[in-house]
């Protein structure tokens, strides 16, 4: 007894499944639209301009004159300190520590920069003991100093943050009342580009560092800047 067959044709999806150029076309597509996406990627706009620094030379760990010179062409990421601090400046130190992990992978482009408040304390020498404790990496985060006035003009005028005078300050340690000196000072981080401008101000608290991780990657990715 013969056996009818009934043939059924396929359909648009098996057809286009079996096709040769489909999976070629398809291959193509998978592997090429990311990298369309990251070229036609729009940047958000770039960060304001806040204010010019002055030029500034000053004196880092290694009793070698650094400043301006030596920053051109980098972005910097700074805060201001003194190494006598009873207050927040461990604090802000080992947030710079972390950031330094964090820029490990942006080369010599961008610096970190420790401003003392303290310039009558902190000498070279000083400040050269407290960023090993602190474990800086000398090509990357440098202490600077210098005298008073010229610390006043960068640090006041310049980025236009507090930097007080030495007074005292009492305090209780196991369970005694000790005499320390403290001196007004910012805890906010700045954000310097390659042309020594001010790019923003962000707090020392982990959203505000996160946001000037951020910035400072898109800073980077700007057209101008690679061209430094």
């Amino acid at each position: 007894m013969a056996t009818v067959g009934v043939k059924r044709s396929n359909t648009f999806i098996e057809k286009l499944v079996s096709s040769k150029l489909f999976w070629i076309v398809f291959v193509l597509f998978t592997f090429s639209y990311p990298i369309i996406r990251s070229v036609n990627r729009k940047l958000p706009p770039p960060l304001p301009v806040i204010k010019k620094l002055p030029e500034f030379a000053l004196l880092n760990g290694f009793n070698k004159p650094y400043g301006t010179k030596e920053l051109h062409g980098k972005a910097y990421i700074a805060n201001f300190i003194f190494t006598t601090c009873p207050s927040s400046c461990l604090r802000l130190s080992k947030e710079m520590e972390k950031i330094q992990k964090r820029i490990r992978g942006m080369g010599q482009k961008v610096a970190l920069v420790s401003f003392t408040v303290d310039p009558l304390t902190d000498k070279p020498a000083v400040l050269y003991k407290y960023a090993r404790k602190r474990r800086a990496n000398p090509h990357i985060w440098t202490f600077l100093t210098g005298e008073k006035e010229a610390m006043k003009k960068i640090i006041i005028d310049g980025f236009e943050v507090p930097m007080g005078e030495r007074e005292e300050s009492e305090m209780m340690l196991e369970g005694e009342t000790i005499t320390m000196f403290d001196i007004a000072h910012t805890e906010k981080f700045a954000l310097v580009d390659y042309n020594g401008n001010v790019r923003g101000y962000y707090d020392s608290t982990r959203d505000g560092i996160n946001q000037l991780m951020i910035d400072i990657g898109l800073l980077m990715n700007r057209k101008e800047f690679a061209k430094n």
